[in-house]
C-alpha cells in the first residue's frame, strides 16, 4: 500500500487535515465491530489534533464511547514518592493525556492505558542493574539503550519489570485485537516514541530504555525538567516493531527539527539509525501509512518529489 503524505500550511491546519482523517477513520472502523481501538502519542505534534477531535465527539461526529486507547510511551523517574504521585506529576505522560485529550471528552473512552512507567522506583531500577549484570544486557548503536532483561533473571525487580511492566502492556493490547491506527510523533533524531536511534527493529515490543543524553537535553531545552538531573534517565515504550503492527499508522510532525528525520525516513532506505523509517518495512508489507506535516517539516519532501513518486509515495499540497 502507498505511503501517502500530506503538506498543510501551518500547525492549525495540520491538526484539522490529521483530525479528519481520524475521524473517518473511526468512522469507518467502527462500521465493522463494537469498538476501536486507538494508539496515542504525547508530545507538541498532536494536541491541536487532540482538541480537534474532541470537539468532534462532543458534537456527535463520532461515538467517543466505543473506543479504547494505548499510549505509546511513559518515563520511568519522575519526581514523587511512590506511583500515585508519579503518576500525577504535570510532566507525566498521563496527567498529559488527561489535560490535552481525556479530559476535553464530554464522553469517555471505554479504557485508556498507559505504559506502567510510573509503578517502578528509578532508584531501585539502577541499583538493581548494577547489582544484577548477567541478568541483562543493552541493545542499540548510539547513546540510547534497550534494556533487555534475560529470561528468568535473578533479580525478582527486573523479573517483575519484564512479566508485568513489558509483556503484561504487550498482552493488553493484544487481548484488546491489537491497535486499529496508531497516531505517531517523531522526536528530533527520528525516533518514534522512546524507540531511541539505532536500538534495533527486531522485536522490539515493549522496552525498557535508557534515555539518549540528547533526549533528555531536549526535555530540559523544551521546559519539562529544569535541569538534566531532575530529567528522567529511562522510560517504557512501545518499539517500532510493535507501533508498526497498526492497522494504520498517521505520523505527525511539524517545525525546523523534525525536517532532517522525516526527509531521511522516506528517501533513504530504512535504518534503525532513524527508526520511524520502519514505516517503509510497514508500508511494503501492506500496512497503511501517513504523514500529515506542515510546510516546514515537508520542505525537503516537497524538494524531492519525484523521488518519492518514484517510490511510490503520493504527496499533496493542502491548502487553507
Amino acid at each position: 500500500m502507498a505511503i501517502k503524505v500530506f503538506v498543510t500550511d501551518n500547525f492549525e491546519q495540520l491538526s484539522k487535515v490529521a483530525a479528519e482523517i481520524v475521524k473517518e477513520h473511526i468512522i469507518q472502523g467502527l462500521q465493522d465491530k463494537g469498538e476501536y481501538v486507538l494508539g496515542l502519542a504525547t508530545g507538541n505534534s498532536p494536541t491541536g489534533m487532540y482538541k480537534n477531535l474532541a470537539r468532534m465527539a462532543n458534537s456527535g461526529e463520532f461515538d467517543s464511547t466505543r473506543i479504547r486507547s494505548f499510549n505509546l510511551d511513559e518515563y520511568v523517574g519522575l519526581p514523587g514518592e511512590n506511583a500515585q504521585q508519579r503518576m500525577l506529576h504535570p510532566e507525566s505522560y498521563c496527567y498529559f493525556m488527561i489535560q490535552e485529550f481525556f479530559g476535553l471528552l464530554d464522553k469517555k473512552f471505554i479504557e485508556t492505558s498507559v505504559p506502567y512507567g510510573c509503578l517502578i522506583d528509578q532508584k531501585q531500577l539502577i541499583n538493581e542493574l548494577d547489582a544484577n549484570p548477567e541478568d541483562w544486557s543493552e541493545l542499540g548503536t548510539d547513546a540510547g539503550k534497550s534494556i533487555s532483561i534475560k529470561e528468568n533473571p535473578v533479580s525478582d525487580y527486573l523479573k517483575w519489570i519484564q512479566k508485568t511492566i513489558l509483556e503484561g502492556y504487550v498482552q493488553k493490547i493484544t487481548d484488546a485485537g491489537g491497535i486499529d491506527l496508531h497516531i505517531i510523533g517523531v522526536g528530533g533524531r527520528g525516533h518514534v516514541a522512546f524507540h531511541e536511534s539505532g536500538i534495533p527493529f527486531e522485536g522490539s515490543n515493549v522496552l525498557l530504555v535508557k534515555l539518549d543524553d540528547n533526549t533528555v537535553e531536549n526535555a530540559v531545552t523544551d521546559g519539562h525538567f529544569a535541569t538534566k538531573e531532575e530529567s528522567p534517565q529511562y522510560a517504557i515504550s512501545m518499539g517500532a516493531e510493535l507501533v508498526y503492527k497498526a492497522k494504520a499508522v498517521i505520523l505527525l510532525a511539524n517545525g525546523e527539527r523534525k525536517v532532517e528525520s522525516v526527509t531521511k525516513s522516506l528517501l533513504n532506505d530504512p535504518t534503525p539509525d532513524i527508526p520511524i523509517s520502519y514505516g517503509q518495512i510497514y508500508s511494503n508489507n501492506g500496512g497503511n501509512l501517513t504523514y500529515v506535516l506542515d510546510k516546514i517539516a515537508g520542505r525537503e519532501l516537497l524538494a524531492n518529489k519525484k523521488k518519492l513518486e518514484q517510490k511510490g509515495i503520493e504527496i499533496e499540497i493542502r491548502n487553507s
